[in-house]
């Protein structure tokens, strides 16, 4: 007797995470193909503004949509009629998690709530899809680490610049050596937005402000604070320091193939009550313990580009370029011989630009799940990548250069410092 998808699942939930494989899969796919109706897993989402509708439709390919969570009633009526009126909607994500129906979680949500979701959806039994950045502190991310690890649960982070082909390629072929020696990375995003004061103004009667603050201070309703600008907020997330950095340190840190050890942010900290408070006009500069060193700008070119003994790479979401990439003609990457991880998108048509590669890193993620194997953009991997940004913009907060252990995670013999590994926590929402 044939065993039903769930009852598969359910059977491979028993088995511990396997490192990657070994070997690239020899059958290359001409086209993403929906999967039948039998083998599709029931996926539920929370948070439903812009990122989290777009993850939720390519989630779309390979599960069937069966439940929906946001704290703004009109986000969510209006989420479960774009996906067919038939998904089950809730205020409070714990009573989707408690569904037996959701095999799969997708978490689109404001940063600072990233973690507690995550960790809530893994003791539910449930395979996850977080949004980067991955944490809102260092500390959550050991945290992350501890529950994740001692879970049998595959974890996917939408960093997905990783299955982009050109942002792949570049990172490739720096660990390939094509531009000898890497001795410097530069990342660029753009400036921070600066507004205020604002006013603030009753909560609407469709909104949970109390349920969205989750840990952060309880503090009157302003606009401004939620939904999208919630970026430009220190309470909520970390500007464009976390929202385009775990993208392009990510990457970064991925040819790198280190970890930091030393930090100098320099940046402007906004005065302005009820106002934006991330800060501008910031310049980061990273030393890693292999030598390399990493500026993290807000201004120029946004991108990344790669600089070592025998030539120079840029990389962005429009173009890869450089002299070693017209050199691939001739001389391309043996693929079949090294890889950056084995388990990833090399059977998929190259995609590129953030719908198409979302569609590869989804079907990563789907992948992973039915086998039961780490994803490309796996918890450690995003662990470290989120925490680079962190240790970039406490150092700006604090105004000094800082020294970092890698190994332990913490700002040796510093213990002003090590007060930025965490924040405080509004009772009722702590992670733990």
């Amino acid at each position: 007797m044939a065993l039903s998808r769930r009852e598969m699942m359910a059977g491979m939930a028993a088995a511990s995470l396997v490192g990657p494989f070994t070997s690239i899969r020899s059958v290359t796919r001409a086209e993403e193909k929906p999967r039948h109706k039998v083998e599709r897993a029931g996926v539920g989402a929370i948070g439903m503004r812009y990122q989290g509708s777009v993850i939720t439709e390519k989630a779309r390919l390979y599960g069937d949509i069966v439940a929906i969570s946001d704290v703004d009633r009109h986000v969510r009526e209006q989420a479960r009629a774009a996906f067919g009126s038939t998904p089950r909607i809730f205020e409070n994500y714990e009573e989707m998690l408690a569904r037996p129906d959701v095999d799969i979680v997708l978490i689109g949500t404001p940063d600072h709530w990233h973690t507690k979701m995550l960790i809530d959806a893994v003791r539910a039994g449930k395979d996850v899809y977080c949004e980067k950045p991955l944490t809102l502190t260092i500390d959550e991310g050991k945290i992350l680490r501890d529950v994740v690890g001692s879970s049998d649960r595959v974890v996917q982070v939408g960093t997905w610049q990783r299955s982009d082909s050109r942002f792949r390629l570049a990172a490739e072929m720096v660990r390939q050596g094509r531009i000898g020696k890497l001795q410097k990375v530069t990342c660029s995003t753009s400036k921070n937005p600066t507004g205020g004061p604002f006013a603030t103004a009753p909560v609407p009667s469709h909104f949970n402000w109390n349920l969205w603050q989750g840990q952060t201070p309880d503090v009157p309703y302003i606009p401004e604070r939620a939904h999208y600008t919630f970026r430009w907020w220190y309470e909520y997330s970390g500007g464009k320091m976390t929202d385009w950095g775990a993208h392009h340190i990510d990457i970064a840190q991925w040819a790198i193939d280190s970890l930091p050890v030393h930090i100098d942010g320099k940046g402007a900290l906004p005065d302005i009550p009820n106002g934006y408070n991330v800060s501008k006009d910031f310049e980061v500069k990273i030393k890693y313990a292999n030598g390399v060193e990493l500026d993290v700008l807000d201004n120029g070119r946004n991108g990344i580009m790669f600089e070592g003994t025998e030539g120079r790479m840029f990389v962005n979401r429009g173009t890869v370029a450089g002299t070693p990439v017209d050199d691939l003609k001739n001389n391309p990457l043996p693929r079949e011989e090294f890889t950056l991880y084995d388990n990833d998108n090399l059977t998929r048509p190259e995609r590129a630009g953030k719908l198409d590669a979302i569609i590869n890193h989804m079907g990563n993620f789907f992948d992973c799940v039915e086998n039961r194997q780490q994803p490309i953009s796996d918890l450690e991997s995003q662990h470290r990548s989120v925490s680079t940004c962190h240790l970039a913009n406490i150092s700006i907060r604090t105004g000094r250069a800082l020294e970092w252990d890698p190994q332990k995670e913490v700002f040796p013999n510093d213990a002003d410092a090590n007060k930025h590994l965490k924040r405080e926590q509004r009772a009722g929402f702590e992670i733990a």
